[in-house]
């Protein structure tokens, strides 16, 4: 498989990670009760898991790391910041209050990220 081929599959992953991300605060905001629904706890593993997997194979391949190019170092920090906020968002916050700012925190954080990687710039 080439370099290409796994960035492609790679921007799949995010798209469709985004989408899911974004449904399930929808369902939130909503108090749907769809978002129990098994399919909306097993999907964004193995989503995320190939996300993952690919972002590796792409950073082997290309031999550009984190903590040595800036601007990976910038995705990899907001990527915990964008887990944290999410989890927040879906899961631990207490209040609707709480989990919305979380959710509106996380989108933001999310498009930084794909900002980052299109651009390469941090800022």
């Amino acid at each position: 498989m080439s370099y290409l081929a796994v960035k492609h599959l790679h921007m799949t992953f995010v798209a469709l990670s985004g989408s899911l991300f974004l449904l399930r605060g929808m369902l939130m905001l909503a108090d749907s009760q769809a978002l129990q629904r098994r399919v909306f706890k097993i999907a964004p593993h193995i989503i995320d898991t190939l996300l993952l997997v690919s972002a590796l194979v792409m950073v082997v391949w290309s031999a550009q790391y984190p903590f040595v190019q800036s601007w990976l170092t910038a995705k990899v920090i907001a990527l915990v910041a964008y887990i944290g906020v999410g989890t927040v968002a879906l899961k631990t916050g207490k209040t609707k209050a709480i989990r919305t700012t979380a959710f509106v925190a996380a989108l933001v954080i999310f498009a930084y990220i794909v900002k980052v990687a299109i651009t390469r710039q941090v800022w």
